[in-house]
C-alpha cells in the first residue's frame, strides 16, 4: 500500500464526518478521465481498486482514500517547435520582424489545442490516510509539493459534506531538531535514536549553490570517511534506516518518510486473504499499525514537536 509519508498534524476538535455523507460528497469529485482538449483531470477512485465503487473506505475508525491524477504529456520541444512554426509563418505573412509576448501566448494556446488530443496521457494514484485517534493525516506522497495537491483536495470535499463539524485543520510536523542535523549527529556519533538502525545508504551534500554531493549505495556507514564529509560542511539529505527491525525506509531532508518496506517479521502468522478476498482489510490495518508505531517515535527522535 504505502510507499512513502509524508504527515500533517491534525489539530484538536476534528470529528470524522458520516461515512455516507462523506462517500456523497466524495461522489460528486470522482475521477472522469482527460478530455480531448484537457491537459489534466483528477478525482477520487475506490482503494479497494476498479472492482469496487465506494470511495471511503473506513478500516478500524480510520479513513482510507485514493485520489487519482491523469495528464496528457505534450513534450515541451514539439510546443516550442510549432510555436516557432507559426510566428515566422506570421512574420512571412505580415511584414513583422518582431511578435509580441500576448500573439506568442496565443500561438502557444493555439499549438496545445493542437496536440492534447494525440498526447499520450499517464495515470498517477495516491493513497491518503486519516486517523482521528492518532491526530495524524499521511499522504503516500514522495515530495510535499505533491501531498499538498491530495490534501487540498481532501479539504474541498469535506467542505461539500453538510451539517459537518469543525474543518479539517492541519498543520505540517514541525520538530526541535531539523532532520538534517539529526541525521549529521545520528551519522558522526554512529549512534542511532531509540528504535532505529541505521542501514547502508546515504546522501551528503553542501548547503550552497553547487551542491556537491556524496551518495554512499548499499555500504557500511560506521567509517570515518562519513564523519569527515560532514565536519568538512556537506549534510545528510537522505538516510536509509529501520524502525523496531520492522519497517525500513529512507529518510529526508524535510523529514519525510520515503521508500517503506514492511520487514518480513511484520507479516508473520498473518493469515493470507482467501480466493473471495482482496485483502484490502487486513493490509491497512497492519500498515497503519506500523505507521502509528513508528512516526511518534521518528518525530521523538527529532527532538519532539514544536
Amino acid at each position: 500500500m504505502f510507499k512513502n509519508a509524508c504527515y500533517f498534524r491534525i489539530a484538536d476538535g476534528f470529528e470524522m464526518p458520516p461515512l455516507p455523507a462523506l462517500e456523497k460528497a466524495l461522489q460528486k469529485t470522482r475521477f472522469v478521465p482527460c478530455g480531448p482538449t484537457q491537459a489534466e483531470s483528477s478525482g477520487w477512485v475506490p482503494p479497494r481498486g476498479a472492482k469496487h465503487t465506494q470511495l471511503a473506505e473506513l478500516v478500524s475508525g480510520q479513513l482510507i482514500l485514493k485520489l487519482c491524477t491523469e495528464k496528457r504529456a505534450v513534450p515541451a520541444s514539439a510546443v516550442k517547435s510549432a510555436v516557432e512554426e507559426k510566428i515566422e509563418r506570421y512574420k512571412a505573412e505580415t511584414g513583422f520582424e518582431r511578435v509580441g509576448a500576448k500573439l506568442k501566448k496565443e500561438f502557444k494556446e493555439e499549438v496545445l489545442l493542437d496536440l492534447l488530443p494525440r498526447a499520450f496521457t499517464k495515470r498517477s494514484k495516491t493513497l491518503l490516510w486519516l486517523a482521528p485517534k492518532q491526530k495524524l493525516l499521511v499522504v503516500d506522497s514522495g515530495s510535499l509539493a505533491g501531498a499538498d495537491r491530495i490534501v487540498s483536495a481532501l479539504l474541498a470535499s469535506l467542505l461539500e459534506v453538510p451539517g459537518a463539524g469543525p474543518s479539517l485543520d492541519l498543520q505540517l510536523t514541525q520538530t526541535e531538531l531539523s532532520p538534517t542535523s539529526a541525521m549529521a549527529h545520528w551519522l558522526s556519533t554512529r549512534e542511532a535514536p531509540y528504535n532505529f538502525s541505521i542501514d547502508r545508504d546515504c546522501e551528503l551534500k553542501t548547503p550552497d549553490e553547487q551542491k556537491s554531493s556524496v551518495r554512499y549505495s548499499r555500504h557500511t556507514l560506521d567509517i570515518d570517511e562519513v564523519a569527515q564529509h560532514i565536519a568538512a560542511g556537506k549534510v545528510p539529505t537522505q538516510l536509509a534506516m529501520t524502525w523496531n527491525d520492522r519497517v525500513s525506509f529512507v529518510l529526508n531532508e524535510t523529514g519525510q518518510v520515503r521508500r517503506m518496506k514492511l520487514l518480513d517479521v511484520v507479516m508473520e502468522g498473518v493469515d493470507k486473504p482467501g480466493k473471495d478476498e482482496d485483502g484490502f482489510d487486513a493490509d491497512a490495518s497492519i500498515l497503519t499499525g506500523e505507521l502509528a508505531g513508528l512516526l511518534p517515535d521518528l518525530l521523538e527522535a527529532l527532538g519532539g514537536e514544536k
